[in-house]
């Protein structure tokens, strides 16, 4: 029998994309689309806002009044919180109490502890005993804790592709002790969400830096990969992906071979993960290769005489960053078929 699923926060990039993996998933079922009570979607074909869901999800967005969230888990039993980050925060315990099982893809449950929260997303967090349960919906690093979680805060779309780039590196004791990666990274615009804004309005666009040594994924990339970094990233005149490129001092000494072996043994028989220098040598990671995928791509190149290796990763920020990843915790977290994970 398949599991039921509720979307809240439905009518975003990431609900629509969700929506359009359940329908398709044979294991799960859509049972639900929530918008907020106050919403001027709430009422509308969720195909009406995204066309090419058209003839693939007919279901229509329903209004979500606060006190009604429990009732939610009455109908679901996975909860996918497409939402704010302080709306997550109110509602995972709540939905948790009701008996579901609530995949997070806001920053709500990401870190252990309470204090990025007031440092980076302007309130203060009320749940440590969740911090501490949550699990990190990294799906290539955490899958046997997933596998037994309630509660999995998916991981940010920056933040996944800089770690999948950089933890096989920490993990086989090749980055240079003391060192600092930077990190640099270029994101479409649909990572700024639906609602348009003067800043991801078509003509205003431009590629350029935001959120220089204050942006609230560099502390998310710090505490998972387990060192500091710099990390900056930048808005990019197309829609949707992110390309990172990472420049790291190795461990004197260390060879070509060691870094292709440090990429091997992370990834070998990890579907989602595309090593470049394996497949397709002398090329790179694109936005164009990973749109509307469920991968990552990861390429590099090391010199030796240096003793540096850039990386290269490269995802689509909706799927990989998000809603791909969501589905990939889900089919760990209740052990079903690993079916393919394309968007809408």
């Amino acid at each position: 029998m398949a599991l039921t699923c509720a979307i809240i926060g439905a009518s975003g990039y990431t609900g629509a994309e969700l929506a359009a993996m359940i329908t398709r998933h044979p294991q799960l079922q859509l049972a639900g689309l929530y918008v907020s009570a106050g919403s001027s979607d709430a009422g509308k074909a969720l195909a009406s806002l995204h066309r090419t869901l058209l003839g693939v999800v007919d279901g229509v967005l329903e209004p979500l009044a606060d006190d009604a969230v429990e009732q939610v888990a009455s109908r679901a039993q996975i909860v996918f919180l497409a939402t704010e980050h302080k709306i997550s925060h109110d509602y995972a315990p709540r939905l948790l109490a009701a008996g579901a099982t609530v995949f997070d893809l806001s920053a709500a449950f990401r870190f252990n502890d309470a204090a990025p929260y007031s440092a980076h997303y302007g309130f203060d967090h009320q749940f440590p005993e969740l911090l501490n349960e949550a699990v990190y919906g990294l799906a290539e690093w955490n899958a046997d804790a997933i596998k037994g979680a309630r509660l999995i805060a998916v991981a940010g779309c920056y933040p996944t592709a800089s770690l999948l780039a950089l933890k096989p590196l920490e993990a086989a004791g090749l980055i240079a002790p003391g060192f600092v990666p930077a990190i640099n990274a270029v994101s479409g615009v649909s990572g700024a969400g639906r609602k348009a804004t003067l800043t991801n309005s078509f003509c205003e666009v431009s590629y350029n830096p935001y959120g220089v040594l204050a942006h609230r994924h560099q502390p998310e990339i710090a505490r998972h990969l387990g060192r500091p970094v710099v990390f900056t990233p930048h808005l990019g005149n197309f829609p949707r992906g992110i390309v990172a490129t990472i420049a790291v001092q190795l461990v004197a000494g260390t060879t070509a071979a060691q870094v292709d072996a440090a990429y091997a043994a992370a990834y070998t028989g990890k579907s989602c993960v595309r090593l470049y220098n394996q497949r397709c040598p002398g090329s790179w990671p694109s936005i164009n290769a990973v749109v509307k995928t469920p991968f990552c791509d990861l390429g590099w190149k090391v010199d030796e005489a240096l003793g540096h290796v850039v990386v290269v990763s490269a995802i689509d920020n909706l799927l990989k960053g998000a809603s791909s990843q969501a589905i990939q915790c889900v089919n760990m977290r209740f052990g079903l078929t690993d079916f393919p994970l394309v968007g809408g």
